[in-house]
Order: structure tokens, then sequence, then C-alpha cells
């Protein structure tokens, strides 16, 4: 497995899966992108996922069907389906296409998600170097 599909890339952090959708999705590229996360989510015994979806202006229903059947999957692998940065635009297109995402959870953005999903961001507060050993301003 190369880590890409209907050119969709999958990248691991340790135990979740990070993905997202840059653009539509014809059906046959979605249906690939499910295979192939699917077969990720086994192999590599993952136990969280996360969809950006945050790029998308639209999503259909072949593209919301696809996501419920992603989530319903991956909780019988084991895994829990976060799907992050749905734009607002796309979630009033859903509803008022009646298309509802029964048992996708969904995140305000990626960094909800992540947070979500057990990860946390680690901010770095920079302080002072620790000298080096045998430099001058190091302890005697």
């Amino acid at each position: 497995m190369n880590g890409r599909t209907a050119g969709v890339p999958i990248l691991r952090l340790g135990d979740v899966l990070v993905t997202g959708l840059l653009n539509e999705l014809d059906d046959s590229s979605a249906t690939a992108f499910t295979e192939e996360l699917t077969e990720r989510i086994s192999a590599d015994g993952a136990r969280g996922v996360l969809i950006d979806v945050s790029r998308l202006e639209l999503i259909d229903s072949f593209v919301a069907r696809t996501l419920m059947e992603l989530t319903t999957v991956a909780r019988l692998l084991g895994a829990r389906v976060i799907v992050a940065g749905m734009r607002p635009a796309v979630a009033l297109t859903l509803v008022e296409l009646g298309l509802q995402l029964t048992g996708v959870e969904t995140a305000l953005n990626a960094e909800q998600g992540m947070a979500a999903l057990g990860w946390e961001q680690v901010a770095h507060v920079p302080g002072p170097a620790a000298p080096a050993v045998g430099d001058p301003g190091g302890s005697p």
C-alpha cells in the first residue's frame, strides 16, 4: 500500500489515520477511498480516523452515504471516525436535502477532531537553552 487512493493522502499519526478530501469525489473515487481507508484501518490497527472535509464546497448524497458506511465499517473494525471542518453551507445543504449523517461524529475543525481522538496540541514554550557540556556558561 502506498498510502494514497483516488488522489487522497492517508497519513498515520500513532494509532490515528488522518486524511482530507481536497475536492469532490466521483462515485468510483469515493468507493476506492472507502476501500483503501478500511484496509489501512485494519492493517495499521488504527483506533481513530480523522477525515478533514474543510475544502469541500459540497457533499452529494453518495459521498454522505459513503461517510456513513465508512463510519459503520470503521466502528466494526474498532476505530472511531470523526469528520472535521464541514462548512456551514455544506451542513445547511445536507439538512435541506434531508441527508442526515447518522452515526457520523463531527468536529468544528481538525484540531478539535484530533483532540476528540485523544491528541492534544503540544505548545512549545521557548526557554533558555541548556548549556552544552564543557560550556563556560554551564555549572562548575
